[in-house]
C-alpha cells in the first residue's frame, strides 16, 4: 500500500473488473478510490470472465454504467438474454462486443436506442431474427456505427442495411446446410431485404466462411453489392472460404474493379480466385501488413516476382500465411513432386524482404531442405528477430545431415531412434535437466533456430499429412495418413529444444513419428513457464501412448496452463492422469479426442472437483453412449450451480450423431480448441478487440 498511485494501478489493471469493482473497492478507501479510476473503468473485459453472472453484471453497469466507454462481453454464452437490458446504463458507449451472447431482435432494438454515441458493434445472427422489429431510434444508431462484426448462423443481412456510415465489416459465416429437422436451407434472401447500402466509406472487408455450400450462396449476396461499386478507400480484402468456392462473373468484376482502383494493405482470396489467374500481377499494394495464401497454388516465382517484385521492400509486412501452399518455395509448381527439395534462394529473398515478420505460417506442405551448408529452411528463418509466431510442417525441422547418412526406418515400427545417432534421440527418460543437458543436440538446425527466435510467443510444428479424427460438419475420419518420410527422424531431441523458449505461451505438436519417451515435454514444463495453451496430437507409435510418463511429469509444473487438447489414439484417461492434470491450477478447458480411447469416470469427476477453474470439458472417446451420458449428467448435476460457464460434452467419436452434437457446443469454444486447426496468421493482427 506503500507504492505509488501509478504502480498501484498497473497492478490492478491485471485484476478483472467486476472483482474490482464489486471486491477489491471495498477493502479500504485508497483501494476504494484507484479501482473507479478511469484507466480501469473505461474499458472492460468480460469475454473470459467465467465468473461473472447476470447479478455481478446488473451490479457492475450500476456502479460504473456511465464510466464504460468499452464493453466486451464476447462469448459470454452462458448469460440469460435479460443481461443485455443491463448495458442500457452505459449511455457512453462507443465500442460494444456481443457476439456469442443470447440477444432478440426487440432486446437489440431497445439497446441499440439508447446508446446514441455507439460506434463499433459485434453481435450474432440467429434464426429468428427480425431487421423490422428494429425501432426507429435503433435505426438512428446503427446508421453511425462504422465497425461492425456479425456472425450469420441463418441466410440474412443482420443489420448491414442500417449500417449506412461503415468502414470496417467482418462477417462470420456460420450457417449449415440442414436445419435441426433435417430441412435444406437456402442462401437465397428476399429482395426486399436487399437494402444493403453501397460501402462508399468501406475501408476493411473480412468474411470467414464455415464449410456449407448456404455460406457460399449469402456471402456471393454480400459482394454483389461490392461489385457494383468498389469503395475507393478500400485497403482491406480478405476472404477465407474451405475448400473449393469457385469464382463467378461478379466477382471476377468485382477483383478487376479493385486491380484498377484501389491499393491495399492486406489481401485474402479462396484458392480458386488465385489459382492460375494473372491477379497478383495487377492488384496494386500500399505498405501491406498482411498476407494470405492459404491452399493456393502459388509457385515460389509468383511469390517473389508478383508479390514483393523481385525482392522490393517489404518491411511493412508483419503477418504471412503460406499454409497449405505447397509450391510457394519451388520455382515452378509444374511438374514438381511434393518431396522436392525447396528452392532456398526463394526463402532466402523472402526473408531479406520481409524482415519485419512477426507471424508466419508454412504449415500443412512438403518443404524439404538440400543438402547445401547454410541454405536450411531454419537456418534461414532464424534471421526473423521479430517473430512471435511460428507454423512450419514437420517435415522442415529435420536435419539433412541425419536423414542422408542413416535412412528413416519405417513408422509404427520398433522405436526409431535406436537406429539413428545416439545424439539425436533418447534411449532412457531422464528425469532431470542435467540429464537432459547432455543428450541436447546443440549443433542441429533446429536447435539454433529455438535459440535465435528469444521472444516466440505461439509456435505449431504440425506433420504435413496430419489431419484430425476430429469433424466441422462431416462423420468423424477413421483413417489417418502416414507421415512424411522426412519427419521419420523428428522426436524427443527436437520437442527439448523448444523449452529454449523461455516466453512461449501456445504450443502444438502433431504428428511426431519418432516420440520414443516424451522426455522433450518435460523440459518444456519446466522452462516454458508462460505457457498457456498446449494442444498434442498423433505424437509416437500409432497404438499406444508412450509419452503418457512424461505428459503427467510436463503437466506437474504448468501452473499457467490454462487450455489443453489431446488427440491420441487408444488414450486411456485414468485416474494418474487426472492426478497429474489436477496440479494444473489455472487450467480452464479440456479436449481430449481419443479413437478407441477409454476413461474412468471417478477419475474425471474427482478431477473436476480439485480443479476449480475448469468450465470446459470436451471428451471424444471409444465409450459407449451410456457411459458418456451417465458422465457428462453427473459433472453438469454436480458442478453447473458453481460453475454458471460450464460446458460438459462427454460423446463417442465416431457416433453417427456427433456432428449434431458439435453444432451445440459454443463457438468460443469450437473455434479456439475443440476443433484442430493451424491458427498462425489465420486473421490479421489486431482485426478486432
Amino acid at each position: 500500500m506503500e507504492f505509488s498511485d501509478e504502480i498501484l494501478l498497473h497492478i490492478l489493471s491485471y485484476v478483472p473488473c467486476t472483482d474490482l469493482v464489486l471486491n477489491v473497492r471495498k477493502t479500504c478507501r485508497k483501494l476504494s478510490t484507484l479501482c473507479l479510476d478511469k484507466s480501469l473503468t473505461h474499458t472492460v473485459l468480460l469475454q473470459k470472465d467465467y465468473k461473472v453472472n447476470k447479478d455481478k453484471v446488473k451490479q457492475l453497469m450500476r456502479d460504473i454504467g456511465k464510466e464504460i466507454y468499452q464493453l466486451n462481453m464476447a462469448g459470454c454464452y452462458w448469460l440469460p438474454s435479460s443481461t443485455t437490458d443491463h448495458v442500457t446504463r452505459c449511455k457512453n458507449l462507443v465500442k460494444l462486443n456481443l457476439s456469442g451472447c443470447r440477444i432478440t431482435s426487440l432486446r437489440l432494438s431497445k439497446m441499440l436506442s439508447t446508446l446514441q454515441h455507439l460506434r463499433s458493434l459485434a453481435i450474432d445472427v440467429n434464426p429468428g431474427f427480425d431487421a423490422s422489429q428494429l425501432s426507429s431510434e435503433c435505426k438512428a444508431t446503427l446508421s453511425r456505427v462504422s465497425e461492425l462484426k456479425q456472425t450469420l448462423y441463418t441466410p440474412s443481412y443482420g443489420v448491414v442495411p442500417c449500417c449506412t456510415s461503415l468502414e470496417k465489416l467482418l462477417l462470420y459465416f456460420e450457417i449449415l446446410d440442414r436445419s435441426r429437422e433435417g430441412f435444406m436451407l437456402s442462401g437465397q434472401l428476399m429482395v426486399g431485404e436487399s437494402n444493403v447500402p453501397h460501402y462508399q466509406n468501406l475501408r476493411v472487408f473480412y468474411a470467414r466462411l464455415a464449410p456449407g455450400y448456404v455460406n457460399q450462396e449469402v456471402v456471393r449476396l454480400y459482394l454483389a453489392v461490392l461489385s457494383d461499386r468498389t469503395p475507393e478507400n478500400l485497403h482491406a480484402f480478405l476472404i477465407s472460404a474451405p475448400g473449393s468456392f469457385a469464382e463467378t462473373g461478379a466477382t471476377k468484376n468485382l477483383l478487376d474493379s479493385m486491380a484498377r482502383n484501389v491499393r491495399l494493405d492486406a489481401l485474402q482470396l479462396p484458392k480458386a480466385w488465385l489459382n492460375g489467374s494473372g491477379l497478383l500481377q495487377h492488384l496494386k499494394f500500399n505498405n501491406p501488413f498482411y498476407f494470405s495464401f492459404s491452399r493456393c497454388t502459388l509457385s515460389g516465382g509468383h511469390l517473389i516476382q508478383r508479390v514483393i517484385n523481385g525482392g522490393k521492400d517489404l518491411k511493412s509486412l508483419t503477418s504471412l500465411n503460406l499454409s497449405g501452399c505447397v509450391h510457394c518455395l519451388a520455382p515452378e509448381s509444374l511438374f514438381r513432386r511434393a518431396e522436392d527439395d525447396i528452392d532456398s534462394s526463394i526463402l532466402e529473398s523472402l526473408v531479406v524482404s520481409c524482415c519485419n515478420l512477426r507471424h508466419l505460417n508454412l504449415s500443412a506442405a512438403h518443404h524439404h531442405s538440400s543438402e547445401s551448408i547454410g541454405n536450411h529452411l531454419c537456418q534461414l528463418l532464424s534471421r526473423l528477430k521479430h517473430l512471435l509466431s511460428l507454423a512450419l510442417p514437420v517435415c522442415s525441422i529435420t536435419d539433412v545431415a541425419v536423414n542422408m547418412e542413416k535412412p528413416p526406418t519405417q513408422p509404427n515400427a520398433v522405436p526409431q531412434t535406436f537406429g539413428k545417432k545416439t545424439r539425436v534421440g533418447v534411449q532412457t527418460y531422464p528425469r532431470n535437466l542435467a540429464d537432459q543437458a547432455c543428450q541436447k543436440l546443440e549443433s542441429s538446425v533446429f536447435w539454433t533456430l529455438m535459440r535465435s527466435l528469444r521472444f516466440l510467443e505461439t509456435l505449431e510444428i504440425i506433420g504435413s499429412s496430419f489431419s484430425s479424427a476430429m469433424p466441422r460438419n462431416e462423420p468423424a475420419i477413421r483413417n489417418s495418413l502416414p507421415p512424411c518420410v522426412r519427419a521419420q527422424s523428428v522426436g524427443d531431441s527436437e520437442v527439448a529444444a523448444i523449452s529454449q523458449l523461455t516466453y512461449l505461451q501456445s504450443l502444438t505438436l502433431a504428428q511426431l513419428p519418432n516420440i520414443v519417451t516424451g522426455s522433450g515435454l518435460v523440459s518444456i514444463g519446466l522452462q516454458c513457464q508462460h505457457l498457456r495453451t498446449l494442444s498434442l496430437s498423433n505424437l509416437g507409435m500409432m497404438g499406444k501412448m508412450v509419452y503418457m510418463s512424461a505428459l503427467m511429469d510436463m503437466l506437474k509444473h504448468c501452473k499457467c496452463l490454462r487450455d489443453l487438447r489431446l488427440e491420441q489414439p487408444y488414450f486411456s484417461a485414468g485416474s494418474q492422469f487426472f492426478q497429474a492434470l489436477s496440479h494444473c491450477s489455472s487450467l480452464q478447458r479440456l479436449c481430449i479426442v481419443s479413437r478407441s480411447g477409454t476413461l474412468q469416470s471417478d477419475a474425471v469427476m474427482s478431477f473436476m472437483a480439485n480443479c476449480l477453474e475448469v468450465v470446459m470439458c470436451h471428451m471424444f472417446m471409444g465409450e459407449s453412449l451410456t457411459v458418456c451420458r451417465n458422465l457428462q449428467q453427473s459433472i453438469v448435476r454436480s458442478f453447473q450451480a458453481d460453475r454458471p460457464a460450464l460446458n460438459v460434452v462427454i460423446f463417442p467419436l465416431l457416433h453417427e450423431d456427433l456432428t449434431e452434437v458439435i453444432r451445440d457446443v459454443p463457438m468460443r469454444h469450437l473455434d479456439e480448441i475443440t476443433l484442430f486447426k493451424s491458427r498462425v496468421a489465420e486473421e490479421p493482427p489486431n482485426l478486432w478487440w
